[in-house]
């Protein structure tokens, strides 16, 4: 590799490495920014979900006791269905349409909600039928590009739930999930050897990263933790919106 792709890696790493440990998501949304510039196309989905895995692992570590499966459930089993149908995706439908509408979805809610408490929606808690449901929806996208955890954390916000509920619930349904994309990916041949080449200098960036950001969610009010949500689900759908277009 030239020293272009080394910075650009080693950049989409150490950023969304942070972002996901601060946020408990985003990992597949800030390194593909980096990461489809350089590296082959084919390559980018399995080396994101391996370093959005070690990332989970790092903030479930650091914030055990705040995190539970159990709440997570609904969530995981809806999940669990959509990841290998997410997976065959890749093999027979481009997700240029997939991410172009989740892009403007994520926009469109972020600055919604940004508006103000005016304009804000709230729904209140729901059946956890629906909370399957949406799990459903986050794993067919975690199997396709690693983009399991938008849709549930709307979800979750248009409950209006505390921040440490919200993470609760969608950091572990986040870990399962992003496993599961990675085993379906190992089975159907998508995990290579030059994919695994690569996860051995993102991966451990990615973990070190990983710790600052969880840090930095200790330090944020409940507040501040929201507007901060909103700003990365902004700059996420951004992300997704300038890969399909450019």
């Amino acid at each position: 590799m030239d020293i272009y792709t080394l910075v650009a890696l080693g950049t989409g790493a150490l950023v969304s490495g942070f972002v996901s440990g601060f946020a408990g998501f985003g990992t597949a949304l800030f390194a593909s920014a980096f990461w489809f510039a350089v590296l082959p196309a084919h390559l980018v989905p399995p080396l994101v979900i391996l370093a959005a895995v070690a990332g989970q692992i790092v903030g479930l570590a650091r914030l055990k006791r705040q995190l539970t499966f159990k709440r997570a459930l609904p969530l995981i089993s809806g999940g669990i269905i959509g990841v290998p149908i997410g997976t065959l995706v890749l093999f027979v439908l481009s997700p240029w349409v997939i991410k172009l509408g989740i892009g403007l979805f994520l926009v469109s809610y972020a600055l919604w909600q940004m508006l103000g408490e005016k304009f804000r929606i709230t729904i209140g808690p729901q059946p956890l039928a629906l909370d399957r449901a949406i799990g459903f929806i986050g794993g067919i996208l975690g199997g396709i590009a690693g983009l399991a955890g938008p849709v549930p954390i709307v979800w979750l916000q248009l409950q209006a739930l505390p921040a440490s509920e919200q993470r609760a619930r969608y950091q572990p349904f986040n870990l399962c999930i992003l496993a599961l994309s990675a085993l379906s990916m190992a089975i159907f041949g998508v995990i290579t050897a030059e994919v695994l080449k690569l996860a051995l200098f993102a991966v451990p960036l990615t973990v070190i990263a990983a710790w600052f950001g969880v840090k930095a969610y200790a330090r944020v009010s409940e507040n501040s933790f929201r507007i901060w949500i909103l700003c990365l689900l902004l700059v996420s759908g951004c992300f997704v919106l300038l890969q399909t277009l450019v």
